[in-house]
């Protein structure tokens, strides 16, 4: 009696591709747990939540940003790391599409940016979003420790274009001298320029430093380049780091893209077969 041999179907989907989607995923989603955990704790030291009215040029508040960035990076993790362990071609379609409406609005970004460069709208809305900052410094503990980053550590700048915008806040402001404000006529210590071997910042070091008749020579004590100028410098010596990262940004999305679709292919052909 001969022997009957069943030849059992494979599955024709790629672990590789399977699992290098799923492992990366997992590493966005918990990157983006951490990012968006930290957003919402800044947010509820400062109670924002209950007191959403508070805040000032919403787009620009550091907690803001965080919860926004860990929010959609939260939501594209989970749809590719179980789309792909699943094999759910639902969430799979919904993840490429996620990450293909980011990719043209990226490309619609800087496509946007490049045309309007020389029209001064990228230098409108950095001087817009300075001038929150610089009103509003006290009010917003975030806020405030992001502007002193700016200027002591990243740009090493003072103002808008230069110490004199400080005026505009309420505690820097000249005529705050009447009232009693220490820091009138003054900038925040992170106009201050660094001292050889400085190891304590002195907190103190931009009083006064706009007062008629002050008895120091100013671009030994703070800086006088505006952060506007500052950034516009920044951004033309680091334009090919950029422009690579923002590729490479890109390019890993483009991938993404194309190892989902390519997993959903794979699970279609398999279940067509089975029926």
């Amino acid at each position: 009696m001969p022997v009957r041999k069943y030849r059992r179907e494979t599955s024709e989907i790629s672990c590789c591709l399977k699992y290098l989607l799923f492992a990366s995923n997992v590493i966005l989603w918990l990157a983006a747990l951490v990012v968006l955990s930290v957003g919402i704790w800044a947010w509820s030291e400062k109670d924002m939540f209950r007191n959403i009215a508070r805040l000032h040029f919403i787009a620009l508040d550091p907690a803001f940003v965080l919860i926004m960035l860990g929010g959609v990076a939260f939501l594209l993790g989970f749809l590719g790391s179980v789309g792909a362990l699943r094999e759910n071609t639902c969430l799979l379609a919904a993840y490429a599409i996620f990450l293909s409406v980011l990719l043209i609005a990226e490309i619609g970004f800087c496509a946007l940016a490049f045309v309007l460069k020389d029209k001064g709208w990228i230098k409108d809305q950095a001087t817009e979003g300075l001038k929150a900052f610089i009103r509003h410094y006290r009010e917003d503990a975030d806020q405030q420790n992001l502007i002193d980053w700016i200027q002591e550590d990243w740009l090493q700048c003072c103002g808008i274009d230069g110490p004199k915008d400080w005026d505009s806040n309420n505690y820097f402001n000249c005529s705050s001298i009447a009232i009693g404000s220490r820091e009138a006529c003054g900038v925040p210590f992170s106009c201050c320029r660094r001292r050889p071997q400085e190891v304590i910042k002195n907190k103190q070091c931009g009083y006064d430093v706009r007062k008629e008749g002050y008895g120091m020579e100013l671009s030994r004590i703070i800086y006088e380049k505006g952060c506007v100028q500052a950034g516009e410098e920044w951004m033309e010596h680091n334009l090919i780091i950029i422009s690579t990262a923002v590729i490479v940004v890109m390019f890993f999305q483009i991938l993404g893209i194309c190892f989902a679709q390519n997993l959903r292919a794979d699970i279609y052909n398999q279940k067509s077969k089975w029926h």
